[in-house]
């Protein structure tokens, strides 16, 4: 019951001020200077597309991209730009110093980019952007963040933009496979546009209440001289956390800083049709939460976060213990149950009697905390479909939802070995990306 009453009322926390989010005006990008960082290995089949993209769209931002000893073709391509588009710089790294994890990969970037750069440039108005490999940013998205709630706030010192996935209407991921197998690709790609648009979109919204906006991976805006701050106080700004991102914020909001969610653009990426490469990534991701935990006594001391703010990360860094344990008691109660029905034929004739009301409850408690997603992804996404569409959506989120359990079983396995290495999430294009993944170490 009490874990019901916590997960519902997280629900309604996170609900109301994702429905109450007011268009937000823009500002003067021409105000700030733009550095895109870009993290690349093997990223051959999308990163000639993503250069060429932000370049039309901001043609005043230089682009930092890191290549961290590429196996493919990702190198040649990024100097061939380089060396006719004085905006575009490779950033090389070799093993064994690469292949080390994608906070090193951006630290690199960061040295590199610290030795260009003019002693007399203004670093408060310097922004630096992480972009995926595979990510396209919204053409108005460096106005989005130049606005006066955003960085023209002296106070903010970071921000993240709304995560789309490009291939969501994409029918045949797999054009030389069957229909099922299709369908349940698009089935994943739609569920994850969901749920970056819905259900973390929502938690951002309460984390601007809470003063606790995390950061992501692609898409994230931070002030340099913030950057050099943390780089100070930890001699670099991006650390060992496989989820360095959300690292990164906290390490914004210790230095005094306040971060930004920015609702009215975004960053595309492509979703991952498999299965398999979507455990692979989410794995990463709540191993790297997990790892964020020891942070907890960092929030607690600082005097930059109030109580709601505290609560709120603790309650974050602490979600996959508490999924897990939940896990364990639904499952040990049901057991129970079936038990306890299977030895008394008056207590299992009791179950048969009140089944209905457990189905009820089940649907109220149960799935409608999920399928509601699906109607405010029609509304505020999608108005163009059909409230059927919304429906199947919602009820879609909830028989997708349990693949955390999955993940963060997986996350505490590999803390368990001692296996802490980066494991990359292979692109749509690259050949043979049905079969195996990469191999996780």
């Amino acid at each position: 019951m009490v874990l019901t009453v916590s997960f519902l009322s997280y629900v309604a926390f996170i609900l109301v001020p994702y429905i109450r989010h007011k268009p937000e005006v823009p500002g003067d990008d021409s105000a700030f200077t733009w550095h895109i960082f870009i993290p690349c290995r093997d990223e051959a089949v999308v990163i000639g597309n993503t250069i060429q993209r932000q370049r039309e769209r901001f043609p005043d931002a230089h682009l930092w991209v890191i290549d961290d000893d590429s196996d493919d073709e990702t190198s040649a391509i990024v100097a061939s730009f380089a060396a006719v588009d004085p905006f575009v710089h490779l950033v090389q790294r070799r093993r064994p110093e690469a292949r080390t994890g994608k906070g090193d990969a951006l630290n690199a970037a960061y040295v590199q980019f610290n030795s260009w750069l003019p002693d007399s440039a203004d670093r408060k108005k310097a922004i630096v952007a992480v972009v995926d490999a595979d990510g396209e940013m919204a053409s108005n998205a460096l106005a989005a963040v130049a606005s006066e709630d955003c960085f023209g706030n002296p106070r903010v010192g970071a921000a993240q933009i709304t995560v789309w996935m490009k291939n969501r209407d994409d029918r045949r991921p797999y054009p030389d496979k069957g229909r099922l197998a299709n369908w349940f690709a698009s089935y994943l790609i739609r569920m994850q546009d969901i749920e970056f648009r819905t259900v973390i979109l929502a938690m951002q919204s309460l984390r601007t209440r809470t003063g606790t906006v995390g950061l992501g991976g692609n898409g994230q805006f931070t002030r340099l001289s913030v950057l050099d701050e943390i780089a100070q106080g930890y001699k670099a700004p991006w650390h060992g956390a496989l989820l360095e991102d959300y690292e990164l914020g906290l390490h914004v909001i210790l230095a005094g800083y306040e971060n930004r969610q920015i609702h009215d653009t975004h960053v595309a990426q492509e979703a991952l049709p498999s299965l398999r490469r979507l455990m692979t990534q989410r794995s990463r991701w709540s191993q790297g939460n997990i790892q964020c935990v020891k942070y907890l006594k960092d929030v607690i001391q600082s005097r930059h976060f109030d109580a709601s703010g505290i609560l709120e990360c603790s309650y974050y860094l602490f979600l996959p213990f508490i999924q897990i344990f939940g896990f364990a008691v639904i499952t040990v109660l049901f057991a129970g149950q079936i038990l306890v029905a299977m030895s008394d034929p008056v207590a299992g004739q009791n179950l048969i009697n009140n089944l209905w009301a457990i189905i009820v409850l089940g649907i109220i408690f149960g799935i409608t905390p999920f399928a509601i997603w699906g109607v405010l992804y029609k509304l505020r996404c999608e108005p163009g479909t059909s409230w059927f569409q919304a429906i199947v959506w919602g009820i879609g989120l909830w028989l997708f939802v349990p693949y955390i359990l999955v993940s963060i079983s997986r996350a505490f396995g590999r803390i368990i070995t001692g296996r802490n290495g980066w494991a990359k999430t292979r692109r749509n294009g690259e050949v043979g990306s049905v079969g195996p993944v990469a191999k996780e170490s």
